[in-house]
């Protein structure tokens, strides 16, 4: 009988300087009674996660010890089965893309998408924020044509129905904009061969990502970042080592607050590709700036 105090003890000692500085969250409420799993929500909430990652977490846990029959305390779940994710290749999975997308501009209009997909910036986003539809189709339509006669890959962030009539390479959503999509939908943008990418902050939005089967994943924010409001605090670099471990059948995008001197840090986790936007876009010579980053994804 496993002893749930002594193992949720003995899993945060293991973990604790991994994951440090962890601020504790409240133990979600949970009808499960199995040991293993109630010691692994404990202990995972101690380390930081929030309620749904420390919930996945904890699934991971009991699922490992059901199917091997240990509960080593000093061994952090990262085998897919362990989470559910679904078996590669993956029965729904959208078009790929390359393993390693390198270096990721995130880009505010079609004018910066033409000057880093010159500039030799392999993948490029066009991020780009308005309330006139008229207005972004123009925009989505320039940035398909600015990425023309280059190298660049380009993804349109939100606006799929734009990318799609446009003839974008990719699509980008966030988990609100992947939620809000309807079935039909998701069927739609799987058959027309665009590829999806899909951003997440956790264990839990990883599976949810998972379930459609993206082209790639993007896991941050990494660091902290003024850029957006935030739902989650910035994830540090072991947890995106955990993550990239678990996700490594996926493509891999790290982002958020990630400057040149972090490159090898965040590459040493195991991602092939890195974001950036402040880099590029706040920097007095982006070209020169994407020069420098293209030298540092190495």
């Amino acid at each position: 009988m496993t002893d749930i105090a002594t193992l949720a003890q003995d899993i945060v000692r293991e973990h604790t300087a991994t994951f440090a500085p962890c601020t504790a969250q409240p133990v979600p409420e949970s009808m499960e009674t199995a040991p293993v799993y109630r010691a692994a929500l404990q202990a995972c909430s101690a380390l930081g996660f929030i309620a749904a990652d420390a919930q996945c977490l904890a699934r991971a846990w009991q699922a490992r010890f059901e199917r091997t029959g240990s509960a080593d305390a000093s061994h952090w779940p990262d085998a897919p089965q362990d989470f559910g994710l679904q078996a590669q290749p993956h029965p729904q999975a959208f078009a790929p893309c390359p393993q390693a997308l390198g270096l990721y501009a995130v880009l505010p209009d079609a004018n910066w998408v033409g000057r880093m997909a010159r500039a030799g910036v392999p993948t490029v986003q066009l991020r780009f924020k308005s309330e006139d539809a008229a207005a972004i189709a123009r925009e989505v339509r320039a940035a398909v044509q600015a990425a023309q006669g280059t190298n660049a890959l380009l993804f349109i962030n939100d606006h799929w129905q734009e990318a799609l009539a446009a003839g974008a390479y990719g699509v980008h959503l966030g988990q609100e904009d992947l939620d809000a999509l309807a079935p039909e939908a998701l069927v739609m943008l799987r058959a027309s061969g665009v590829r999806l990418g899909v951003s997440t902050h956790g264990y839990a939005e990883m599976l949810r990502a998972d379930a459609v089967g993206p082209s790639y994943i993007a896991m941050g924010a990494v660091f902290p970042t003024t850029l957006k409001r935030m739902a989650t605090a910035p994830q540090g670099l072991a947890r995106l080592a955990a993550y990239a471990r678990l996700m490594q059948a996926y493509p891999l995008v790290a982002i958020g607050g990630i400057a040149a001197e972090h490159f090898a840090q965040v590459r040493a986790t195991g991602v092939g590709s890195i974001a950036v936007v402040r880099a590029l876009v706040n920097a007095a010579d982006p070209e020169a700036a994407a020069s420098q980053l293209l030298q540092a994804m190495g």
